[in-house]
């Protein structure tokens, strides 16, 4: 059984932000769960350049789709924790577990309802009225490391 949250992104757009968000994922002994189809070929340059030698550390698991990876997430009992901007809950405000995923969706367009519905717990991070939203990979350094806070 796992003991540390993993993180997992729902059909990633931008090579960068998943190169930076394996590397952080890597110096935090986290897993990564990647959900394709992704916008960029996962031997991307740019996923190289961001995750530099780290990604060679980084514990990534690849799902060829959603059915695949909510089956494999069922079979192991991880709780799903998606971050949304529809959500009501602050992350900061949740009781994490050693055993949560924490689902981040796609840059462009987020998750689809039946993703959305599909979780266990949806969780906002709190921002001014009028922002849209934060990077993707600075929203999961957030997450992850109030996650570990509270497990450690």
């Amino acid at each position: 059984m796992e003991t540390r949250p993993r993180i997992a992104l729902y059909q990633p757009d931008i090579a960068g932000n998943t190169g930076t968000i394996l590397r952080l994922a890597a110096c935090l002994g986290l897993g990564v769960d990647i959900i394709e189809p992704a916008g960029f070929d996962l031997s991307d340059r740019a996923l190289k350049r961001a995750g530099m030698d780290y990604l060679e550390m980084a514990a990534l698991t690849r799902h060829v789709d959603w059915k695949a990876f909510e089956e494999a997430r069922q079979g192991k009992g991880h709780r799903l924790i998606l971050l949304s901007t529809r959500a009501a809950t602050a992350y900061t405000d949740f009781a994490f577990a050693p055993t949560d995923i924490l689902l981040f969706g796609r840059e462009s367009a987020g998750v689809p309802d039946h993703v959305h519905a599909a979780a266990d717990a949806r969780l906002l991070i709190p921002m001014v009225e009028g922002a849209r939203s934060i990077n993707i990979a600075l929203s999961a350094a957030m997450v992850a490391g109030e996650a570990l806070r509270q497990l450690r």
